[in-house]
């Protein structure tokens, strides 16, 4: 846990993004004005979200490889500014779908982040929540890049928990709809270095 939290430290110190793409809107979610988040977090946390297109900050992309040369989506969404540069963070890491491809009861890993308060909570692996997932191309940014309006609705059965204080929050649904892009780089990534079996 604490060599975890190490490598996530400094995106709670600095409020970092870690799904973040090139290109987000200049303000706002998605340009059409019809990004949303909702979620309801009880637990250590008793949160009921409720977020609306121009409060919010999405990024999003492809996911690394995970086994099997599994591919994936990031996507990341903030809430409104809370002053003193605190913010609610969300991230979804979703298993198991392509660039522009829809799927049901994809396994997720989901992490929140209370930026500028030095606390996050994870799932730390994608057993635990479940997404059905649609996606819809939406811009085309010069050669080789595209923007895709992503939404999803889940929930989790298992808890997220604290990366520092041993707390622990239950997402126990979600829906969205915010943004992921995609390049040409994303999309010709090599696959994992996978070990020989020995002889």
């Amino acid at each position: 846990m604490s060599h975890l939290f190490a490598l996530m430290a400094p995106l709670l110190a600095v409020g970092a993004t870690p799904s973040a793409s090139p290109t987000p809107p200049a303000a706002g979610c998605l340009v059409a004005g019809d990004g949303y988040l909702r979620a309801r977090v009880r637990g250590a946390l008793d949160l009921d979200l409720d977020w609306k297109n121009d409060e919010m900050q999405c990024e999003g992309g492809p996911r690394p490889r995970g086994k099997n040369d599994s591919r994936g989506l990031r996507v990341s969404i903030g809430g409104p500014p809370r002053g003193d540069g605190r913010r609610i963070r969300l991230v979804f890491g979703v298993g198991g779908v392509a660039e522009g491809a829809s799927g049901q009861a994809l396994k997720t890993n989901v992490t929140l982040f209370l930026e500028g308060e030095q606390r996050a909570f994870a799932t730390l692996g994608d057993d635990k929540c479940s997404v059905d997932l649609d996606q819809q191309r939406i811009e085309v940014l010069g050669a080789g890049r595209a923007v895709y309006r992503v939404v999803g609705r889940g929930f989790c059965l298992g808890p997220a928990t604290s990366l520092t204080q041993g707390e622990r929050v239950v997402v126990t649904s979600f829906d969205f709809a915010g943004r992921v892009e995609f390049s040409d780089d994303d999309r010709h990534e090599p696959a994992p270095a996978t070990t020989p079996a020995p002889n």
